[in-house]
């Protein structure tokens, strides 16, 4: 199954990032935005493009304005919430009703000390639809300390497929963020693969490659990377998913099950700082 979801995918990825003779191109992201109804007012118009793909990684034309309060967390992107809340031990939900655990989330190439940290934490699950704003930013003024390439499946990442593939980001490919924050506290990013999702990017890591039949599961070290909040730190090449995890009694959410995101929206603050062992 693998074999097959990567192949489609990669096919997908091919036909998305040739460009063609410009007025098919036209023809082409003009047919797309119509058709998922992607709304360009922040962006330039579809026909600047030179490719689908170019369309799905497209920049903001305009920068949004963000809190620079240090204790307000932003969301990473434009999403739908499909779930959030408390950890369960070390088990967030995909949906209501089936739960992962958040170990095998992050892989034997995390820390077991570190992972005990997450024991009854904060997640928050952001699923980006093929109409939303593809590219990730920093929630928070991060210190990344490693990335973890997980080749995986590439099944879709949609509502049906959440209530009905037990373990999805399990077995998924993605790629594991382990990041600090400046009160001390560890914080995740797990960026998702999904079927059609030709690649994710991460700007910080040029060799890390996803949807590569040849990829094998690969850690990336970091000494002092520091990335500021609101920075865009790369970008899925379609539709996917973020789980972003914290430990116990890390944030005060401010987001809902259900609910629609905005990069750069305020969606928690941090609790009173306490006494964190750092990395």
């Amino acid at each position: 199954m693998r074999a097959v979801t990567s192949l489609i995918s990669q096919g997908f990825g091919m036909f998305a990032s040739h460009e063609f003779e410009p007025w098919f191109q036209r023809f082409v992201n003009r047919s797309y935005v119509k058709l998922m109804g992607l709304d360009m007012h922040e962006f330039r118009a579809p026909e600047r493009y030179s490719s689908l793909n170019a369309l799905f990684t497209r920049h903001l034309e305009v920068a949004r304005e963000f809190s620079r309060n240090d204790q307000e967390l932003i969301s990473p992107c434009d999403a739908l919430v499909s779930e959030c809340g408390s950890l369960e031990g070390d088990r967030a939900l995909q949906i209501k009703g089936m739960s992962y655990s958040v170990n095998e989330l992050l892989s034997d190439e995390i820390a077991q000390e570190h992972k005990e940290r997450l024991k009854d934490g904060q997640f928050v699950n952001f699923y980006l639809s093929p109409k939303d704003y593809h590219r990730y930013h920093m929630p928070c003024d991060l210190t990344i300390h490693r990335a973890v390439h997980i080749p995986g499946k590439l099944y879709p990442v949609n509502m049906p497929a959440l209530k009905n593939i037990s373990h999805l980001f399990i077995e998924n490919e993605r790629v594991v963020i382990e990041a600090e924050t400046a009160q001390g506290t560890l914080l995740y990013l797990v960026l998702v693969g999904a079927l059609n999702v030709g690649k994710m990017r991460v700007s910080f890591e040029p060799r890390l490659v996803t949807n590569d039949a040849d990829a094998y599961k690969r850690p990336y070290e970091f000494h002092d990377l520091r990335l500021q909040k609101g920075d865009d730190f790369g970008c899925f090449e379609m539709g996917s998913t973020i789980v972003m995890i914290t430990e116990k009694e890390t944030l005060n959410l401010h987001v809902n099950s259900g609910e629609h995101v905005r990069f750069a929206q305020t969606i928690a603050e941090f609790q009173t700082a306490s006494s964190k062992t750092p990395l």
